[in-house]
């Protein structure tokens, strides 16, 4: 179906109310062909509400070189049953590919989904047809809200591609009636994306070393901010990890902000501005500080990195994200040093 014959049926959607003789949205699945075609648009923030990516996919206009691209980065725990991909298979907007955090990846690492290399980063992305010019949005799964999409964003960004955005959130796509499609998805035409030089990372990443210097430094309280994405259950060391290997606990001196507390209760999206500045407060965040977020394997800390970015409206270079996270620290850190710690302490 041609984007002008698909557009007034999208624009009407989301809008307002249909007008006469304008189909549902629900039967328009053919959106194949605009992950192909050149277009403009503007998006207002790094997250970007359902309304806003609809009509910047469809009141977009051709333009070389410049693409509005979704991408799933569905991905469930390990404890799960359900898996990324097969969420994927079952329900996607429409064009989209599939960010695989469990393939992506640091191969010479025994953590999982650590940040890939950049050779690596860029064989996947070729392969998955996407541009070094695209824009692209990445979404998460209707089941869950937002999950695993600020990790697969921030691994785009630290990697060096220019234009990404987060939606906020695909379960809110679902609940507005915007297109949806199902089964297996079409192949795309393989990409030569280049490989990002040295000096289009950033440097947003955290590691062992640096976390441990940091909780060993006497002289750190009040400094940094190192901020725990996880159930507080875990935390506290009174709920197992879902590593069955792997002890729960907390870093020293972490705060505890499970990412849940940042989400709508009944829609999973990002909260507003507003109420995200006050939950700040509350925990003693001092936004115009550095931070770290940790979690359990680098996933759920990005949403504690884009909810910092959306309650001051500005991406602070001093904040960072634990790339290995709990399950990194907890198999190099121990009790006798000090550096595991339980309960509320």
């Amino acid at each position: 179906m041609a984007l002008l014959n698909t557009y007034p049926t999208i624009r009407a959607r989301v809008g307002g109310a249909l007008p006469t003789g304008i189909q549902p949205v629900s039967t328009i699945l053919n959106w194949h062909s605009l992950g192909n075609q050149m277009r403009t648009y503007s998006l207002p923030s790094y997250l970007v509400t359902p309304k806003q990516l609809a009509n910047a996919l469809f009141e977009s206009i051709a333009e070389k070189n410049s693409r509005l691209v979704p991408m799933s980065a569905a991905w469930f725990l390990p404890n799960d049953s359900r898996t990324g991909f097969e969420s994927f298979k079952e329900n996607r907007i429409p064009g989209s590919r599939f960010f695989d955090l469990d393939k992506i990846r640091d191969e010479s690492s025994t953590l999982p989904h650590m940040l890939p290399r950049p050779d690596i980063f860029a064989e996947a992305m070729s392969s998955l047809g996407i541009k070094n010019s695209d824009t692209i949005v990445v979404y998460d799964t209707n089941e869950l809200g937002i999950f695993s999409a600020p990790r697969a964003g921030w691994t785009l960004r630290v990697l060096g591609h220019p234009k990404v955005h987060v939606l906020n959130n695909f379960r809110v796509w679902c609940q507005e009636g915007l297109p949806t499609e199902s089964g297996d998805p079409p192949a795309f035409e393989r990409e030569d994306y280049r490989e990002p030089l040295p000096g289009q990372l950033l440097d947003e990443t955290a590691t062992f070393d640096t976390v441990k210097t940091l909780v060993q430094d006497p002289h750190r309280v009040g400094k940094v901010s190192i901020v725990d994405a996880r159930p507080r259950g875990r935390w506290l060391g009174e709920q197992p990890e879902p590593r069955p290997s792997l002890p729960s606990g907390h870093i020293p001196d972490s705060i505890s902000l499970p990412f849940t507390e940042l989400l709508d209760p009944e829609t999973k999206t990002i909260l507003p501005a507003s109420e995200l500045i006050k939950i700040f407060q509350t925990k003693s965040i001092d936004l115009n500080k550095p931070s770290i977020a940790s979690c359990g394997t680098g996933t759920t800390a990005a949403i504690i990195h884009d909810a910092l970015v959306e309650a001051d409206g500005a991406s602070n270079p001093q904040r960072r994200i634990y790339d290995g996270s709990w399950t990194e620290w907890a198999q190099r850190a121990t009790l006798e040093e000090g550096l595991i710690r339980k309960g509320s302490r």
